[in-house]
């Protein structure tokens, strides 16, 4: 990770707000946190109110590396010491038998219990000085329920304003979150009955998993554990977004524009600027090739196109190999209650 200065002063304030039961957004390499003392759980009621968040919705406790796994978990079986040492600090979650003392309030009232440990600097100066390193953080996303995630402290203060009556209390600048899209997790609470399952893909892959454990993980089941942001919409900009192949991108731009609607437009193939260029978009948004790039950005161009008052957002599509699996997933949730608008703007 790049270079980031950490501003004591401000951490050990955070700290200190959280400790005493306020809600402080705060920086890791995926995306930027709405936390609240995992062990308090008025807190965590206050997390869930701030968001607008179902209550049977569970949150992930975000540990400091030195922390101890078991004081949160009731099991923590060979399989989740082995993703431990191979993936963290790093954006991985793990679901695992949640600890008695733990409150229910955490996991939406499961018996498990989502644990990750960030590899922000910032984040980790927080969760260090937080209880003296002792204590966890519940953190969902910083943003309203079901929109997009925050990448920076600027998009987290647009979500929430500086209103007097907001719950969130302060917000701690770590820099552009350097990953950009949210942890990868992995259930092992059921792992001797069910093995390993991958309830949300994330940077860390299918495939780097399996490199670890000796198997692939499994795809979710009917009773597997509720986990974030595996709702079928989610990460969504209140602009439609449609997801079109390359080849249909610049008729369907043509099309929608000759009716005289606005388009908003995210792009990763470079022959496509010259197009876009003669034809009257509202705006657009050039993506890297690279995955990781793109993820890194991807948030953030969602919310640029969002602001350019379109009637649709259009998405070229995206690879399908493996190192996309995160994105794509990302892409789909958001696209998902906006299913079917291009033919009805293109038949209306």
């Amino acid at each position: 990770m790049a270079t980031v200065q950490i501003d004591m002063d401000a951490v050990k304030m955070a700290a200190r707000k959280l400790e005493a039961g306020k809600l402080v957004a705060f920086p890791t390499e995926t995306v930027y946190g709405l936390g609240g003392d995992a062990e308090n759980a008025a807190a965590i009621a206050d997390i869930y109110a701030a968001k607008g968040r179902p209550a049977n919705h569970p949150v992930i406790v975000h540990v400091a590396p030195e922390a101890d796994i078991s004081y949160w978990a009731a099991d923590v079986p060979a399989e989740a010491r082995a993703l431990i040492k191979a993936f963290w600090p790093g954006p991985l979650t793990l679901i695992l038998k949640r600890a008695a003392h733990v409150p229910a309030a955490a996991s939406g009232g499961q018996d498990s219990i989502g644990v990750r440990c960030p590899s922000h600097p910032v984040a980790q100066a927080l969760l260090r000085e937080f209880k003296g390193g002792k204590g966890g953080v519940a953190g969902p996303s910083a943003n309203k329920f079901g929109h997009v995630s925050p990448t920076t402290a600027e998009h987290v203060r647009d979500e929430f304003g500086s209103d007097a009556d907001s719950l969130v209390d302060y917000v701690l600048d770590g820099g552009a979150s350097e990953v950009g899209i949210e942890s990868t997790i992995v259930d092992l609470s059921r792992v001797a009955t069910h093995g390993a399952v991958l309830l949300r893909p994330g940077q860390i892959s299918v495939d780097q998993i399996a490199s670890v454990l000796g198997v692939v993980p499994r795809s979710p089941d009917a009773a597997a554990p509720r986990a974030s942001g595996t709702l079928d919409a989610h990460y969504a900009p209140h602009t439609p977004v449609a997801q079109v192949p390359v080849d249909e991108l610049s008729e369907t731009i043509k099309k929608l524009t000759e009716r005289q609607y606005k388009v908003a437009v995210i792009y990763r193939t470079p022959e496509l600027a010259s197009l876009l260029a003669s034809i009257a978009t509202q705006a657009s948004f050039a993506m890297s090739a690279n995955a990781d790039q793109y993820a890194h950005d991807l948030y953030a161009a969602l919310r640029d196109m969002d602001h350019q008052h379109a009637d649709v957002i259009l998405v070229e599509m995206t690879p399908a190999e493996a190192a996309w699996q995160g994105i794509n997933d990302r892409l789909c949730r958001a696209a998902f209650d906006s299913t079917g608008i291009l033919s009805r703007l293109l038949t209306s």
